[in-house]
């Protein structure tokens, strides 16, 4: 275990350093900030002037040297676009990410585990059809028309629940949470429904794939021959060694709701990193930007090391064959 964490964090300090390069490459092209924070009767010598002052004109590697430089020292610049601390624009929407992204990693570990099973057990039964059907189409609605459409029906028609923001919030040793709120857990519902709608149907198609390809095995067969109960032949036979691959896409799935839910905070004015990551691109916030790809990547990266201390802890096979 010390010895996969060692080379994970080695690897991962690789890809966060590949990833900032990428992000300064790609993001020097975006557009001019400068642009961006001046009027149009804004002078030329003035607006270069500020260019000048905010290091725009450096050459690129002057300016990826001196980010890294900050980063060691634990400083991300400032935004161009608020003028405010990267680290502070960041840390105050990652709540509301992080909240909105187990919400529906939850509902979508619940929905995918129990149409998974029941779409195994009886794979020609009509609920097996149903299920793998939903699932298809689950995968197939784009986020923005499942959300739009909730929107609809739940906030607009029926006026049950709201559509946009995250309520009321409570400050809870130093974390932003709407959980603690009625108003905030019913702002909660809309986004996680859509955004968990896609992990859903993957875990209920993928779930079923392993399931069936398990149940088919010898050692199934012959605890069927030995006569016992199909829960226990479900539960403690199948059921686990369908765990390992599964604990592999939850993880992957985990990293991308957190770090990719761009679409469904954009639907709902969810303020978390996506609409932060929309906003920054709009402006071309080049500070706030190449400050979240590395953290993107970071947490991908810590998500998949877990993952694999999880995959190995529940099948062995799994840690023997690693190199």
């Amino acid at each position: 275990m010390v010895r996969l964490a060692l080379r994970r964090a080695f690897e991962g300090l690789v890809v966060v350093l590949a990833t900032t390069l990428i992000a300064f490459l790609l993001f020097r092209f975006v557009g001019d900030p400068v642009a961006q924070m001046v009027g149009q009767d804004t002078l030329p010598a003035e607006r270069a002037a500020l260019r000048k002052q905010l290091g725009l004109e450096d050459s690129f590697s002057a300016q990826f040297l001196r980010y890294l430089g900050r980063i060691a020292q634990g400083d991300l610049g400032y935004s161009l676009r608020t003028g405010r601390p990267v680290a502070t624009t960041i840390s105050e929407r990652i709540p509301a990410s992080v909240e909105l992204a187990i919400g529906a990693a939850l509902l979508a570990l619940v929905i995918g585990l129990m149409g998974g099973i029941a779409a195994a057990v009886r794979p020609r039964g009509a609920m097996a059809r149903v299920i793998t059907g939903f699932a298809g189409l689950g995968m197939a609605i784009p986020s923005f028309l499942v959300g739009s459409v909730l929107i609809l029906v739940f906030g607009v028609y029926l006026g049950w629940l709201p559509v946009f923001g995250r309520g009321e919030t409570m400050e809870w040793y130093g974390w932003t949470t709407g959980l603690a709120t009625a108003e905030g857990r019913a702002a909660l519902v809309l986004p996680a429904i859509t955004l968990a709608l896609f992990p859903a149907a993957l875990v209920t198609r993928f779930l079923r794939a392993e399931l069936r390809t398990i149940l088919d095995a010898d050692y199934i067969r012959t605890a069927r021959s030995l006569g016992l109960p199909p829960q226990t032949i479900y539960w403690r036979h199948a059921l686990p060694n369908a765990l390992a691959p599964m604990i592999a896409i939850g993880a992957l799935q985990l990293g991308a709701l957190l770090a990719f839910a761009v679409v469904t905070e954009a639907v709902f004015q969810w303020p978390g990193l996506g609409s932060l990551l929309l906003q920054s691109i709009q402006f071309a916030d080049v500070a706030v930007l190449a400050a979240y790809l590395p953290l993107t990547a970071l947490t991908f990266l810590a998500i998949n090391l877990l993952a694999d201390i999880g995959a190995s802890a529940v099948d062995p096979r799994v840690r023997d064959t690693r190199p």
